[in-house]
């Protein structure tokens, strides 16, 4: 009789406990239902853009567009600044890979904004983090007396025509103008220069170059963008110092205020470094800068990175 009473016993406690299991599973249920786990998470989430892709592995890939100093012309070593960006990081224990260098001699502004319509050029883009992108020297400086005259008797490089044949490649640096050759009077005709003159083609050019940037952060809305300022290569000369540096402010101030409107963009001077420094970091083309210039645009570009 006893063993009977204690069986029944049992046999409730574990109905009881069945039915205490059963009805907090089905509560977890229905709580499960109405405030899901996943979407409790995203509340909690940082309201911050997105890491690109690219950097996932926590690889620096880097991509470089726009003229000769993209391209490197200049050094000896044949590094340029891209390179040299990338050997910099590496040394301060960053990975860093190159994704590809489309530097061309003699590319404009124009140039380069029909160049992003490209597939390949914008397959680039997308596969990078960072973009590198010089453009605007040629703008600046291209068919103006400039080139063509200095009170020194030096010769000094005019930048190369923008090739328009499908490899890309432009006429070589080297080629340059004698002192006053092709011009009225050379250092006389130095004098005559004014900034209005060195900037008539700024207002369209800077038009252009606020839509290059703001289509290449189309291209990769998540890459930080990196736009190199101008330098003045003929502070050296007593007749262009005044007119050049004027004329380099300005085109870098209006860079400036198209970059002050984006947060991944960032502009890395480099007047500064040119300044007064000439001799040591240009090359002998007078125009780009050598393996030393090359190597401080570099480092700048490190710091802006980090």
């Amino acid at each position: 009789m006893n063993d009977s009473k204690w069986t029944w016993r049992a046999v409730s406690l574990i109905s009881i406990a069945a039915t205490i299991l059963l009805l907090g599973g089905f509560v977890y249920a229905v709580k499960d239902i109405l405030y899901p786990r996943g979407e409790a998470l995203l509340t909690t989430l940082p309201q911050e853009t997105a890491a690109p892709a690219a950097a996932t592995d926590g690889v620096i890939k880097i991509v470089a567009l726009g003229d000769s100093l993209a391209k490197g012309t200049g050094d000896n070593e044949g590094s340029g600044f891209v390179k040299r960006t990338i050997d910099g990081l590496t040394a301060k224990g960053s990975k860093a890979s190159l994704t590809g260098n489309l530097g061309i001699n003699g590319m404009t502004t124009a140039g380069l904004q029909s160049r992003l319509q490209q597939e390949g050029v914008k397959y680039a883009l997308r596969q990078s983090n960072v973009i590198l992108v010089s453009i605007g020297g040629n703008d600046l400086f291209r068919g103006s007396d400039l080139l063509g005259s200095s009170s020194k008797g030096q010769q000094i490089a005019v930048p190369e025509t923008e090739s328009t044949d499908s490899g890309g490649t432009g006429t070589s640096a080297g080629s340059g103008l004698g002192a006053g050759e092709g011009m009225t009077g050379g250092a006389e005709g130095a004098g005559d220069l004014t900034p209005e003159s060195l900037l008539a083609a700024l207002p369209e050019a800077a038009k252009r170059l606020n839509t290059i940037l703001e289509r290449i952060a189309e291209i990769n809305p998540e890459a930080q963008i990196f736009y190199m300022g101008l330098y003045n290569p003929f502070g050296d000369i007593p007749e262009l110092l005044v007119p050049g540096n004027q004329a380099v402010t300005a085109w870098n101030n209006a860079a400036m205020d198209i970059i002050n409107k984006h947060s991944n963009m960032t502009l890395v001077p480099t007047f500064d470094l040119f300044n007064r420094h000439l001799d040591k970091y240009l090359s002998g083309d007078h125009f780009h800068p050598n393996g030393d210039g090359y190597q401080r645009m570099s480092e700048r570009i490190v710091q802006a990175v980090q």
